[in-house]
């Protein structure tokens, strides 16, 4: 993912959160709508995520220093994971409490266009910012599903601002439709019901954040994709005969690391394997550019060896 992507979504999810937060906590205190105060905490801890993101990824460009020598890309991940903490504490509990309390002591609402008002106006902007996350997405996610680029995405701020939005969407709806069953019905029972469901909702998208980002944090491999793209860069048939053994891991969404057992010819000079060595890093980096840390240990192939360790690429 580009970071330029990244931040246009972030920024423009941001600054629709933020108007939006304001007209629900407004239209709440005129028609005490206990679904507008969910949703205006929903968009205020929304916005509240999305500096988060921008943060981390202010954090993560720092340099690498002795103490963290392959830097700090990590420091976007540890930031996703908080959003989808804030999101299920802030977000989600606080719906379903406020639904509870509103089921259990329903009141009419009051001042009703004041909660349909701005319940069209938060459609409008988050359709805005949905559109603008699925605009930067569709030019990264290649011919991925959105299940799958929500997967398997390294950079978390899309899938981030994408099921956030998604989630904003759908819980405004929700708002709407409990909002006017109570109008209809005069019960304000329906506003306490479609709280309790926007709360459900957020929580489910916060487990599914939380899931991805902690397997992100723990350090996932590169794609299959780019696994390839180093197999076919690192064997040339001649100097680097073949791949004994090779692992991967994400530094951070644009930074990887590579380490690789490689055969050499058993007749090969030091001087020879260090100009080997040096050969297939360089065409690694231009095969995948994102591999910024390589690792080569030369040795001679034997069955045994290669028959250790888990399966490798496909070259292999």
């Amino acid at each position: 993912m580009s970071a330029s992507g990244g931040t246009k979504a972030i920024v423009a999810a941001l600054c629709a959160n933020l108007a939006i937060a304001v007209a629900k906590f407004v239209a709440f205190l005129f028609s005490g709508s206990s679904s507008m105060l969910a949703e205006s905490v929903h968009s205020l801890a929304d916005s509240g995520n999305q500096a988060l993101l921008l943060l981390g990824g202010r954090r993560a460009r720092r340099a690498a220093t002795p103490e963290h020598p392959f830097g700090y890309g990590r420091e976007r991940y540890i930031y996703a994971f908080l959003v989808s903490i804030v999101l299920f504490s802030v977000g989600g509990m606080f719906a379903i409490y406020e639904g509870y309390e509103k089921i259990k002591h329903p009141h009419p609402i009051e001042a009703w266009y004041w909660p349909v008002g701005v319940l069209v106006f938060a459609i409008i902007a988050e359709t805005f910012s949905f559109r603008t996350a699925i605009t930067e997405s569709n030019q990264v996610r290649g011919a991925l599903s959105w299940t799958e680029f929500v997967r398997r995405a390294k950079a978390p701020e899309l899938p981030v601002v994408l099921l956030e939005d998604l989630g904003a969407l759908v819980g405004l709806l929700l708002a709407l439709l409990g909002v006017s069953l109570s109008l209809a019905t005069g019960d304000g029972l329906w506003d306490g019901i479609g709280t309790l469901c926007i709360g459900v909702l957020l929580i489910l998208i916060a487990l599914v954040l939380a899931a991805e980002t902690k397997s992100l944090l723990l350090g996932e491999s590169a794609t299959l994709d780019d696994q390839r793209k180093i197999a076919d860069a690192l064997v040339d048939g001649d100097s680097v005969t073949r791949i004994i053994h090779m692992r991967t891991l994400h530094l951070g969404p644009e930074e990887l690391l590579v380490a690789a057992k490689i055969a050499v010819p058993n007749d090969d000079t030091a001087a020879e394997v260090a100009t080997s060595i040096d050969a297939a890093e360089r065409r690694i980096r231009a095969a995948c550019p994102i591999a910024r840390v390589i690792y080569l240990e030369p040795d001679i192939y034997r069955t045994p060896a290669a028959d250790d360790g888990p399966p490798r690429p496909s070259r292999l």
